[in-house]
This record gives structure tokens, sequence and C-alpha cells, in this order.
């Protein structure tokens, strides 16, 4: 089953990433985490308002219907969305000025589970995968190159990821209660023989993990078990993050990229970076709110 997503909004984002759902504002968050933007988007694609950071913000977490919290290149910050006010929560790497915040996303129980990568084109090894809930702060993971698909099954006991250059998602048990893993990673689909490499993902109502295909031009559902359901093409070959939203939760919206293209293709693809949407037969599910 194959069908085609279509352009919602002309956002021309460098690296368009981190798209999430805010039930309570009905509007989609999503980033240009190269020119450090974050849109805010009605269903219907109006843009009802962006801001400019000073430093490099790749995700957000939502905590009510007036804050978020931001994945920042030094850490984790309070956003209020009426003032534009930060407050500095906890910080990540701030330390260290060669890395910054990449995909990353609330599990069920609450908790933040914050990826970490090499801010440079060279693909070192230097990133991690951090668990944060309640006020705690822990690695799940290092050695990381470019962390990404990070999502969870709807009972929080299955978190899925990837280092992206492996083409590899893995998965593993977690802690419903904490969001913790509680077993080994194992490989849950190997894309290598597939289109692209694997970028953002998330998981439907129905248990299957949607996965954005960097320079593959699609959005691939698994099944439980790992084998391919369907194919959402794209008009664009980089292809960053799904993200389920609208008042059903059954409009599947995408972003992408424009960085790194050669002049021909950006001629061929004039809405590269550009967020995209298309309506889907399966619900997604509710963005759960972050534990401070």
């Amino acid at each position: 089953m194959s069908e085609t997503a279509k352009l919602l909004v002309d956002s021309q984002c460098q690296l368009g990433e981190g798209p999430i759902w805010h039930e309570g504002r009905q509007q989609l968050f999503f980033f240009d985490i190269n020119e450090q933007t974050l849109f805010a988007v009605t269903e219907d694609g109006e843009i009802a308002d962006q801001w400019l950071f000073n430093e490099i913000v790749a995700a957000a977490a939502v905590l009510d219907d007036n804050t978020l919290v931001l994945a920042t290149e030094t850490g984790l910050k309070g956003f209020d969305l009426a003032t534009g006010g930060l407050a500095r929560i906890n910080e990540i790497e701030a330390d260290n000025a060669a890395t910054r915040t990449n995909d990353s996303r609330v599990h069920p129980s609450g908790a933040f589970w914050i990826g970490t990568m090499t801010k440079s084109e060279e693909e070192a090894a230097i990133g991690s995968v951090y668990h944060y809930r309640a006020g705690e702060l822990s690695t799940i993971k290092s050695g990381i190159r470019i962390p990404n698909a990070t999502c969870f099954s709807p009972d929080g006991k299955i978190a899925y990821w990837t280092d992206t250059p492996t083409r590899k998602i893995m998965q593993c048990a977690t802690d419903p209660a904490t969001g913790l893993p509680i077993g080994e990673w194992t490989l849950f689909a190997d894309v290598s023989d597939h289109r692209g490499w694997p970028d953002g993902a998330v998981v439907d109502s129905e248990g299957y993990l949607w996965n954005a295909r960097w320079g593959g031009n699609c959005v691939v559902r698994h099944a439980p078990d790992g084998s391919i359901d369907r194919v959402i093409e794209v008009p664009v070959s980089q292809v960053s993050c799904p993200a389920f939203g609208g008042k059903d939760l059954k409009t599947l919206f995408i972003t992408t990229a424009a960085k790194n293209l050669t002049p021909e293709q950006v001629a061929e693809e004039k809405v590269a970076g550009g967020l995209f949407a298309i309506k889907v037969d399966v619900a997604g599910q509710a963005e759960p709110r972050i534990t401070l």
C-alpha cells in the first residue's frame, strides 16, 4: 500500500525535525535545528507562531498547555509559550561545545529520552542517549553517532531507537512505570536493503512504527514484527520525522530538510525542508506529558 503526502507548509527548513502534536493547543510544534527556530502550526497549515533562539533546539516535551520543555544544546529548559521566557531545568553536555541534542521523545511514563550527537558533519561517535524523569538524569547509551527513531509502544513496555549510520532499528523492553530499559537491545528491523537511512519515528495506537527514511523519499510503517506494512511517499528526499496529530490524531505530519542538497537536487526539490501531511486510517498516540 502506497500513498503520497502533500505539502502543508513551505517552511524551507534547513533541518526540519522534532514534530509533536500538542493536544491542549491543537497545534503541531516542530524545529528547524540548523536555524535555531521553533514553529507552531495548526492542523490546516497556518503558522500560528514561531520563535528564534540563540542556541540549537532539537526537540520538545509537553509540560502543560502553556509550557514546553526544550532539549537544547546545553540541556533541558522550560519554555513559556506566552512570554518566550526560558528557565533552566537540567544541564546536558553543557560543557561540551562539540555536541548538540537531536531526536528525543517522551515515554508514556513521562520520562524524556534525549539523544545527543556531534555538531559536525563527521560521524564521530561522541553522542549519548539520556533518560530524564522526576529530576533524575541517567545515561542509557553512549558512543553514538546519530541517535534517531526514539519512540515507544502504547503500553510503555517497548522502546525503539536507532543509530542512523547502522541502518538498524533496535528495540528494548522498558519499565512502563519509569521508562527505564529493563532488557537487552535486540534487532527490530534492518533497513539496509530498503530505501534510505532510518531517521525519526513514531508509534501509532495499534503499536506499528512509522519511520522516516532520510534520503529515501518516504515514511515506512513497520508491523510489530518489524516487517514493512506500507510506505508513504514524500516528494522530497531528506525525510526526517513523522508525528500524528489533528483532532482525531489521524493526520500524519512529516518534517523534511533542505541541507546539503546539490544544486541539481535543489532545482528538483523546490519544497525541500517543507512540512508535509497525509490523512491515514489509523490514529496515533496522544503525546505524553513530561514528569519533571
